[in-house]
């Protein structure tokens, strides 16, 4: 019975090791678990991988789900597309449309002065 005691003589030592010892305890098991968690996560991942390939019915089966996202994200990819092109193609027919308008209107505002000054020259 040889309990290490402060000048107190409280105990305060003696009750400070066992929740060391479970401290310890907690760090070396989640050491351990760490790993084995892991390895436990991995081999779960690559069966998932792996399993549909197990067979030629699963392997044709996977395939056939793949090539038809492929699909899918190809489509979608070129409705994007198609809009992107329809929105810069009305948006250029748009500032075409601004520029023709103020060009008339610039030419004909000169042909105007143009008048003007040819009635105002001397004949």
């Amino acid at each position: 019975m040889a309990t290490t005691q402060t000048k107190a003589g409280n105990g305060t030592k003696a009750k400070a090791a066992p929740a060391e010892k479970g401290q310890a305890r907690l760090t070396a098991e989640r050491a351990v678990d760490l790993p084995v968690g892991t390895l436990l996560t991995v081999t779960e991942r690559v069966t998932e991988l792996v399993e549909p390939f197990t067979s030629r019915a699963g392997t044709e089966k996977q395939l056939k789900s793949y090539r038809a996202e492929l699909r899918r994200r190809v489509k979608r990819t070129e409705r994007r597309g198609a809009t992107a092109r329809r929105k810069a193609t009305t948006e250029a027919r748009k500032r075409q449309r601004t520029v023709e308008t103020r060009i008339k209107r610039n030419r004909d505002e000169l042909e105007q002065r143009v008048r003007k000054a040819v009635e105002l020259l001397p004949v």
